[in-house]
């Protein structure tokens, strides 16, 4: 008997048993997939007992067995089971068969644990398909809308894999290239729910994959096309075994891994965009379902063939969002479930998965190493005073042009007058109104890049930035949890919420991240997990307390200036005054601190309290940078990398252009933000996000 298992980063394949023992093997598979279906059965009855008509089990049962009725009983229980309980309890079965089997697909061809369809950015290709076909009015039928969401999604999920050279460059470049371009596509989503809301109602709370159906119509349209992509994916199966040994042994045995990989991938994405289509994007499904089918098969031998393994992750696929379901309607009322998403259960837990696969996860990868172009850059000091007079001058022209333009053009005669006090009121009103948006903007985003250069030198890794870590994303928790329970609050308890809340989810990553060190890709795949989960809380947070106010929680999570006023501007200001004496005092700490763990050691520098005094300094900056201009996105990037290309690798040089680099970056995209479709306008996290999301996956595709 052999049982050949591989390290996490590749997913298990267990080979054929030898000698007598082969029929017990069978047994055994037999027994996990009877004792599943039998889970599955009884939480389904559950399922089907939950809602808001009160129908006991019995009531069901006689509906469901025509001689067992009496009077009109059966008439009532009948309608409510064709036209809610039994499409919902079908929508759950069917995307949990998809998602579980596409995920295990996915896994198997990158040969990767953390590809899912949510890491790979399928889910939300998918999901911004649909919204942008919805927000401009178009009816399209439930085949055409999913070839849409497939289409969508097979383009995110085609970038991805070849930005992390299919998977080969380990899961954190996996997961990061996905998490860059989901990120861009939902902030695009975003601005299209917020343009088109009388087109795009519900499909807010649709976006975080929710069973609630409308009638059978969907679930009985999707069922073959999903019992086709399982069987085409069935058909794979001993490829894919055979591919898992690897891709030259695999040619030798007569694979062509290429196109086996083409195939599959097709497959994979066809299943998670039909399930989009019925349920819209239910999060980490498709991560956890293969990792808990493959954890049983590792204990069952047999279970590790891709003919017995994919049936058992689509099985946990189906009693994973069936039972998150079930737990939804436990402890909340029948009439709130309806609008609480089943995908924030599955991606609370799939946060919680992937945070313990990423503590799993060995050192080293591309994150763990700067940019090497940045480090070997000498510049003159000649060079970056010009550098930063030039900067400092294009700052005050975008600052005075975003005074200038908008849904109103202003004339620069006008701004002066104004600040005199001599203009007339139409223009001093529109000015009053212009102005903090202005300083919101240059504040903000000076905030968010110092915090990320502070946060990438503190890492020692590029590709880290407080949105990628969870800082941005728990600051949000705090702030909408405020401005959801108590509208028109100051805005002084706003901060206080989300610094708490921010300090909080930092204290909660680097705890996490801490076991080997978080100077690693560790300390960003935890990052990745934790905001996913705070991602979840918000999206629940609307939802039960404001679900009509969503569009305020979508102008936060966007990242925009909308509506800010002067008091709004008095914490970031306030925090960019403390932080930014103390990060160019200790410039040269932060150099050192960039290189290793073993150099400020040996020169005195004490990391175990420098490293969280910088990083707690970062969440600050955060969590008032978010007050200014929500959740905003890649600033802590773009600003920190592009000044090190400028000036070199030197934090007395890099803090100051960094600076000027994100005030810079978020007013000009404030600016065009209101412009270019004025008199509505675009988040200014949208803008960034574009400009980010390609700047990041260039990033990795240069660190190939």
């Amino acid at each position: 008997m052999t049982d050949t298992t591989h390290a996490p980063s590749s997913p298990a394949v267990t080979t054929a048993p030898e000698g007598g023992a082969p029929a017990r093997f069978p047994l055994r598979a037999a027994g996990v997939f009877a004792l599943a279906g039998v889970v599955l059965a009884m939480l389904s009855t559950v399922h089907l007992a939950q809602g808001t008509a009160e129908l006991s089990i019995g009531e069901l049962l006689r509906a469901v067995l025509p001689w067992a009725h009496e009077d009109g009983t059966r008439n009532e229980a009948v309608a409510v089971l064709l036209a809610s309980r039994f499409p919902r309890l079908v929508a759950a079965l069917l995307a949990g068969v998809a998602i579980g089997m596409a995920g295990a697909t996915l896994q198997s061809v990158a040969r990767n644990p953390l590809a899912a369809p949510d890491t790979l950015g399928v889910n939300a290709g998918a999901y911004v398909s649909v919204v942008a076909v919805a927000a401009f009015g178009v009816s399209l039928p439930f085949v055409v809308s999913g070839l849409v969401a497939f289409l969508g999604g097979l383009a995110a999920a085609g970038l991805v894999l070849l930005v992390s050279r299919g998977g080969a460059g380990g899961p954190a470049r996996l997961v990061l290239a996905g998490s860059a371009i989901a990120l861009a596509l939902n902030a695009l989503t975003s601005v299209l729910l917020m343009l088109f809301q009388q087109n795009t109602v519900g499909l807010f709370a649709w976006g975080s994959g929710t069973t609630v159906q409308s009638g059978a119509h969907q679930v009985t349209t999707a069922a073959p096309i999903v019992a086709a992509g399982v069987l085409g994916t069935l058909l794979l199966a001993h490829r894919l075994d055979v591919l898992g040994l690897g891709d030259d042994p695999a040619r030798v045995l007569g694979v062509d891994v290429r196109r086996t990989r083409l195939v599959a991938v097709v497959l994979a994405v066809l299943l998670a965009a039909i399930a989009v289509t019925v349920t819209g994007p239910i999060g980490f499904v498709g991560l956890s379902a293969p990792v808990i089918a493959r954890l049983v098969a590792r204990r069952v031998p047999g279970l590790g063939r891709h003919l017995l393994l994919l049936p058992l992750a689509a099985t946990v696929g189906a009693l994973v969002i069936v039972a998150a379901d079930v737990l939804i309607r436990a402890f909340v009322s029948a009439d709130v479930a309806i609008s609480v998403p089943t995908g924030v259960v599955t991606t609370l837990a799939g946060a919680v998965l992937l945070v313990w696969l990423a503590r799993r996860l060995r050192d080293g990868g591309p994150a763990a190493t700067q940019a090497r172009g940045a480090r070997s850059t000498v510049r003159s000091r000649r060079w970056v005073i010009g550098v930063t007079t030039v900067l400092g001058a294009a700052l005050v022209a975008a600052a005075v042009g975003a005074l200038l333009l908008g849904d109103r053009l202003v004339l620069l005669g006008d701004v002066m007058n104004w600040w005199r006090g001599t203009a007339g009121r139409e223009v001093s009103f529109v000015l009053d109104q212009r102005w903090p948006r202005v300083g919101a903007a240059l504040l903000g985003g000076a905030a968010l890049a110092l915090a990320g250069t502070i946060v990438q030198a503190v890492c020692r890794n590029p590709l880290a930035e407080p949105s990628l870590l969870g800082v941005t994303p728990g600051a949000s928790v705090g702030a909408i949890l405020v401005v959801m329970v108590l509208p028109g609050i100051g805005v002084w308890p706003i901060m206080g919420a989300a610094t708490v809340a921010a300090l909080a989810t930092f204290a909660l990553v680097y705890r996490l991240a801490a076991g080997r060190g978080p100077s690693s890709d560790r300390i960003v795949l935890i990052g990745v997990g934790v905001s996913a989960g705070a991602a979840a809380i918000t999206t629940l947070v609307v939802v039960l307390v404001s679900p009509w106010n969503v569009n305020l929680a979508l102008m936060w999570l966007a990242g925009s200036t909308y509506g800010r006023d002067a008091d709004q501007l008095l914490p970031v200001a306030l925090a960019l005054l403390v932080a930014l004496p103390p990060a160019l005092a200790g410039a040269r700490t932060l150099d050192l601190v960039a290189l290793d763990e073993d150099v400020p050691r040996v020169l005195g520098i004490p990391l175990s309290r420098a490293r969280p005094a910088y990083l707690t300094l970062a969440a600050v900056l955060t969590a008032a940078a978010a007050c200014a201009v929500g959740a905003l996105a890649f600033v802590g990037l773009v600003a920190p990398h592009a000044a090190r290309a400028l000036v070199g690798a030197r934090h007395s040089r890099v803090l100051p252009v960094a600076v000027l680099l994100g005030a810079l970056l978020v007013s000009v995209a404030d600016t065009l933000g209101r412009t270019l479709i004025a008199p509505a306008q675009l988040a200014a996290g949208l803008v960034t996000a574009l400009i980010g999301a390609p700047y990041f996956v260039w990033l990795l595709w240069r660190s190939r």
